[in-house]
């Protein structure tokens, strides 16, 4: 595969035949790849950055974190995950049923390693899409606490993209079925052994993961999270990461710093984006260049 235009992404579509499309069961799970070759190579293979993007954004709406890892001299892919981008819109279990995500870009790596060796590869993700890289490097959700969300038992924070998420999963699916998905789902081990660093940003899901599973982390993993962060807390979602796994280090961006100043039109700290994603760049430099 050859990439003739640096600046801009290839965009692909790959298919994944052993899971299903969420509007249409009878086609596959569709995987949106944007894929940026570096600006000054490191090596050859180039080493390999895959960046998960937020809760309902998109993998080509992550320029502030693309752009210093390509300019650092790494190749870049980001995705858009399935019922969870607002390039193709919205599936209640593209919200809540966070598993399959880790499980697009292990597919991905698949189908770019048949094509041409891989470099050593890390995973960067935002926000939903840090879980997304810490389950690729052995986090696991917890089973319970997810069907006690999915059942009502455990309230769900208001996710504004999509109001009553969980009364719309189980408009669309029997009791008897959602509780099936989560069992057989949930607490897998998505591990891909491919990954050597992992970098996140504003991670969510840290109270939904087991300690268990993060004390198993044994790649090196930094984060950066947000001081004035209501959306993803940093008690709640980032101190289960930094406390339980052991290579974990990290750092606040900033005591002002809120979840929509990394995504925002107007963020009220210009700078972070800029900071966190440079910063990215020396920790992957560190290792994986």
């Amino acid at each position: 595969m050859t990439i003739s235009v640096r600046e801009h992404p290839l965009i692909r579509v790959l298919y994944d035949e052993s899971r299903h499309d969420l509007r249409d069961p009878a086609h596959p799970r569709p995987v949106r790849l944007y894929l940026w070759e570096p600006e000054h190579p490191l090596t050859a293979p180039a080493p390999l950055v895959v960046v998960s993007h937020g809760t309902g954004g998109s993998g080509g709406d992550m320029e502030w974190l693309v752009r210093p890892l390509r300019e650092a001299g790494f190749r870049v892919m980001a995705l858009d995950h399935h019922g969870n981008n607002f390039v193709d819109g919205y599936e209640p279990e593209g919200f809540l049923h966070v598993w399959e995500r880790p499980r697009d870009v292990s597919f991905a790596l698949d189908a770019l390693a048949r094509e041409q060796p891989l470099g050593p590869v890390g995973a960067a993700g935002f926000s939903l899409g840090g879980y997304t890289a810490a389950a690729l490097a052995g986090a696991r959700v917890d089973p319970q606490i997810a069907w006690a969300v999915l059942s009502g038992a455990l309230p769900l924070p208001d996710i504004p993209e999509f109001p009553g998420v969980v009364e719309a999963l189980r408009k669309k699916y029997p009791e008897d079925e959602s509780s099936r998905l989560v069992l057989e789902g949930a607490g897998a081990d998505l591990l891909d052994s491919r990954m050597r660093a992992v970098f996140q940003v504003a991670p969510g899901v840290g109270g939904f993961v087991t300690p268990e599973s993060l004390a198993t982390v044994q790649v090196p993993v930094e984060i950066r999270w947000g001081g004035a962060d209501s959306v993803n807390p940093y008690e709640v979602d980032t101190r289960p990461y930094l406390e339980h796994i052991p290579t974990a280090n990290g750092r606040s961006a900033g005591p002002h710093v809120r979840h929509d100043d990394f995504f925002a039109p107007d963020p009220a700290d210009p700078t972070v984006r800029v900071r966190v994603g440079r910063e990215a760049a020396t920790f992957f430099l560190q290792h994986l260049g």
